[in-house]
C-alpha cells in the first residue's frame, strides 16, 4: 500500500511539473499556439509622417490584423526617429521603407542595420519626382531655371528631414542650376495645400512629389523629366521589422513578407482615405468599406 501510494504521488508530481512547464496552455516552444497563432498579440506599427502610401497600408494592415485577434497601435514619427524606434524595439514594424536610395542612409547606420529585419518589398514602382501643373510651359527640369519667374521663383517641398528633400537639395538644385529659386520646406500637407491652391487659381506651380501618391489621381499635374537622373531610378517599398519580429510574430511576419500591392490598387485605397473626405482623421469606416469592395484581394493576404 505504501509503495502504491508513493507511486501515485510521484506520478502526480510529474504531471504537475509538466503542466507548469507548459504554462498551463497549449503553447509551442516558439511562442505560438497549436493553431499557429502568437501568444503575444500586441503590435506597434510605425508610420512616417506625411507619407500617405505608408499610412494607407498601415491602416489596412491594422484592420486585417485586428480581425485576426491582434491588438495593433499605429505610431507616427518622422523617418529618422522611426528607424531608431524600430531598431530599439519600440516599434515592431514599419511598412514604408524606400530602397535602394531614399532611406538607404538610415540602413547604412550599423546601430540600425544590425537591429532590424527586412520583410520584403510590396511595391516596386516608387519614384521621386518634381511635379508641375499639367499645362505648365515646361516639360523638363533642365528648363526650370530659365523659367523660374513663371513659377514665382518658388519650389515647394515637404518635411526638412525627408529623403526627397535631401535629394532635392544635394542633387536636383545644383544639378539644374536652381540655386536662385526659393526652395520652401515645411510639411507634406502644406505642400499639397499650396499645390491645390495654385491649381484652383490657374497658376503655375512646382512641387517635390513622389509616386505612388493619390495627388496624381486628384490633380491635373505632370512630372518634369529628369535627364540627369538626379532623383534616381525607380525604387521598391519594403516592410522592415524589429530584430525579433519574426520570432515574436511568426504568423504575421509570413503574411507581411508575402504582401504585394500594385500602384493602381494603392491609389484606390489612398483616394478613399484622403480624397473623399479631406477633413477625416479616423479611417476605420473608410478602410472597412474599401476592404468589403476588395474582399478577394484582402482575403488572399492572409492565406
Amino acid at each position: 500500500m505504501n509503495k502504491r501510494f508513493m507511486s501515485i504521488a510521484a506520478m502526480s508530481m510529474i504531471s504537475a511539473v509538466a503542466l507548469t512547464a507548459c504554462g498551463g496552455s497549449d503553447s509551442n516552444s516558439d511562442g505560438s499556439s497549436e493553431g499557429g497563432e502568437e501568444t503575444s498579440k500586441a503590435m506597434t506599427i510605425g508610420v512616417f509622417n506625411g507619407w500617405p502610401e505608408g499610412e494607407a497600408v498601415s491602416e489596412l494592415w491594422q484592420s486585417i490584423l485586428e480581425e485576426k485577434g491582434y491588438d495593433v497601435e499605429l505610431k507616427y514619427a518622422d523617418a529618422a526617429p522611426a528607424f531608431t524606434a524600430l531598431a530599439g524595439g519600440d516599434y515592431d514594424v514599419v511598412m514604408d521603407v524606400w530602397l535602394p536610395q531614399t532611406h538607404e542612409k538610415y540602413l547604412d547606420d550599423n546601430d540600425i542595420k544590425d537591429n532590424v529585419t527586412e520583410l520584403g518589398a510590396w511595391n516596386d514602382e516608387a519614384v521621386l519626382t518634381i511635379a508641375v501643373n499639367e499645362d505648365a510651359p515646361i516639360d523638363s527640369l533642365d528648363e526650370l531655371a530659365a523659367n523660374a519667374d513663371k513659377f514665382d521663383n518658388r519650389l515647394i517641398g515637404i518635411e526638412a528631414g525627408a529623403g526627397l528633400t535631401e535629394a532635392t537639395n544635394e542633387q536636383v538644385i545644383p544639378g539644374y542650376g536652381l540655386e536662385d529659386m526659393d526652395y520652401i520646406t515645411s510639411s507634406t500637407p502644406a505642400m499639397l495645400a499650396e499645390l491645390e491652391s495654385k491649381l484652383e487659381a490657374d497658376e503655375n506651380v512646382a512641387v517635390t512629389l513622389w509616386r505612388p501618391h493619390w495627388a496624381y489621381d486628384e490633380f491635373a499635374i505632370k512630372d518634369l523629366k529628369d535627364p540627369k537622373g538626379t532623383l534616381g531610378d525607380a525604387e521598391s517599398i519594403y516592410s522592415y521589422g524589429s530584430s525579433s519580429f519574426k520570432e515574436d510574430f511568426p504568423e504575421a511576419s509570413e503574411w507581411i513578407s508575402n504582401f504585394t500591392m500594385d500602384s493602381e490598387k494603392l491609389f484606390s485605397l489612398e483616394n478613399a482615405m484622403f480624397n473623399d473626405d479631406k477633413d477625416k482623421s479616423d479611417y476605420d469606416d473608410v478602410v472597412e468599406k474599401w476592404i468589403s469592395e476588395n474582399q478577394d484581394y484582402v482575403d488572399g493576404l492572409t492565406k
